[in-house]
């Protein structure tokens, strides 16, 4: 079902929404939490869509804010869409002129009561995410440094402006790496006395990875570039020989232990679907994303 308000109200959509609950038979009852989207005109149909495949494992009401044309009158346009292909309720609210400014007033009255709410700015979200409006109302916050034409900088703004419940896409992109990294350290080697993380140049996901491992590991991790795609290849420098995990078509990996045969694991690149559907799983501060992100600012500004 989809239902079309043209120049409506917050007390419409809010309206249209129970109709519409109650004509699928009441399909909000499953609801598990409420995520807002912070978008543009041009990558709301991306992000609406990965909502939706997060949605089958996280039921939610979507509500994808976009604000349009900051010069013209106020208005509130909003496209409903309920049903069957669509976990849950997902409402697009174009707001056009000043209302762009208060998306937070407009937002708050259609949440789904006594559930958590869940912040996602997509691309170019803001580097203090706890002071904005919409991340304010929310117990999780994610951005993407990625989205950014200098990730790093963007890293280190959002270390400064970190507060529990925040957290980075960049950070999820690196959970399979370090399963994969934890797995293979738990196997016996000789002292770990360096080593280095190569991937393209300008990927937040390895710069998060080297501070990581640099951290937990207590030695030094280098960044070093290569031709991707993504992180291609992380060494552990030991004292018997090299540990090395090569992943040079974002697909599949290599892992090369001294005097062991080489094993391929796989090691696939995630779309923004099944990273969002990570983030949702837990709705709990992130703290080890917090102490990486503090580490690689320590070591970015030495």
């Amino acid at each position: 079902m989809m239902i079309d308000l043209t120049e409506t109200s917050t007390h419409a959509v809010r309206d249209a929404l129970t109709m519409a609950r109650d004509q699928m038979g009441g399909p909000a009852t499953g609801m598990v939490l409420n995520l807002i989207i912070m978008t543009d005109e041009s990558s709301q149909y991306d992000a609406v869509r990965a909502a939706s495949q997060a949605g089958r494992e996280h039921p939610c009401r979507v509500l994808g804010v976009i604000a349009r044309n900051p010069g013209a009158d106020s208005r509130l346009d909003a496209e409903i869409r309920t049903g069957e292909g669509a976990p849950g309720q997902t409402v697009l609210l174009r707001m056009y002129g000043p209302m762009g400014m208060h998306a937070d007033s407009v937002v708050t009255p259609l949440l789904v009561p006594d559930t958590p709410v869940v912040t996602w700015w997509p691309r170019q979200g803001p580097t203090l995410p706890s002071g904005d409006p919409l991340g304010m109302l929310a117990q999780r916050r994610v951005t993407d440094a990625a989205s950014f034409a200098d990730p790093a900088m963007i890293l280190l703004a959002l270390a400064d402006g970190y507060r529990p419940g925040d957290t980075d896409l960049s950070w999820t992109r690196a959970t399979p790496w370090r399963s994969l990294l934890a797995a293979t350290l738990d196997q016996p080697h000789a002292q770990i006395t360096g080593g280095s993380v190569a991937a393209e140049p300008r990927n937040p996901t390895a710069d998060l990875l080297a501070a990581w491992l640099a951290w937990r590991l207590g030695v030094p991790f280098s960044r070093d570039e290569s031709g991707g795609p993504g992180i291609t290849e992380v060494r552990f420098a030991t004292a018997g020989g090299d540990i090395t995990i090569s992943r040079p078509d974002g697909r599949t990996a290599t892992l090369s232990r001294p005097d062991q045969p080489d094993r391929r694991v796989a090691l696939h690149r995630r779309d923004a679907a099944d990273l969002l559907a990570e983030e949702l799983r837990r709705l709990n501060p992130d703290e080890v994303y917090g102490e990486t992100l503090a580490h690689f600012a320590d070591g970015a500004r030495r």
